[in-house]
């Protein structure tokens, strides 16, 4: 379980750089590294918006 907690929040970190360079230079950086397919970073977006739930989690525990 450790592993799959290092993972998601790695995927959080790089969701919340790509969000960054969004905002501050409207860059998308998973679109830019897959951008010839639209079903690759559809299913990254996924991953992240999954490991960012999965993270939700994780504060809960902290928190406690």
């Amino acid at each position: 379980m450790r592993s799959f907690t290092l993972v998601s929040l790695v995927f959080v970190i790089i969701g919340a750089l790509n969000w960054l360079l969004i905002g501050l230079f409207n860059w998308d950086l998973v679109q830019w590294l897959f951008g010839g397919n639209e079903i690759v970073p559809r299913i990254i977006y996924i991953a992240i918006g999954l490991a960012g739930l999965y993270a939700l989690t994780i504060l809960k525990r902290i928190t406690r």
